[in-house]
């Protein structure tokens, strides 16, 4: 693999920078880690990423720590109550999107046989190995791919939502399941 570069997207802020470097395009062995990944994305729908990853923290407070479980018993009440905390993004459609999801992520982890298999579910969409797509500056990411069109018609044919395939190719970058790093620019040796 080819050394990479800092992505320009990360240099806006030290909390982008951070996630970049920390998280961003690491691949993700945790299935509780990938569906955290899951909600944050369908929130940032609409949204830069940064806007929804300020409110991160926020998220898992109100959103019982990403817990799929926790979350998939939320109902109309615990909806009411987020519409109206500042604290995250208010929006029906997502707040319900992200229970439902929750739903249809624990009927998958049990249809599959628990959170390996899960992960192993997600892992086929790109060969079963990340796929590393690092791009030069003058080569731009795209928006979706066959495998992130492939992966949402699958979740969508499972009962997920919001799950479009711009969302799953954010979710597959970010779950390091796509490396699209910036390569790093080589330096020509002088004559």
């Amino acid at each position: 693999m080819m050394p990479s570069a800092p992505c320009p997207w990360a240099e806006h802020s030290p909390l982008l920078r951070d996630f970049h470097d920390h998280e961003w395009g690491e691949p993700v062995a945790e299935a509780a880690i990938l569906f955290e990944y899951l909600v944050l994305h369908t929130f940032q729908i609409g949204f830069d990423f940064p806007v929804v990853l300020r409110r991160r923290e926020a998220f898992r407070e109100l959103l019982a720590g990403f817990d799929p479980e926790r979350l998939a018993r939320f109902g109309a009440e615990e909806v009411e109550d987020l519409l109206h905390n500042p604290r995250i993004l208010r929006n029906r459609r997502k707040l319900e999107a992200t229970l439902q999801n929750a739903r249809a992520w624990l009927r998958l982890r049990q249809e599959l046989g628990g959170d390996e298999q899960l992960l192993a579910f997600f892992y086929a969409f790109v060969g079963g190995f990340p796929l590393d797509t690092q791009r030069s500056a003058n080569n731009p990411v795209p928006l979706s791919t066959p495998e992130s069109e492939a992966l949402s018609k699958e979740l969508k044919r499972r009962g997920f939502t919001m799950t479009g395939p711009v969302t799953c190719y954010s979710i597959l970058q970010t779950a390091g399941m796509v490396n699209d790093h910036l390569l790093a620019a080589r330096a020509i040796p002088s004559a």
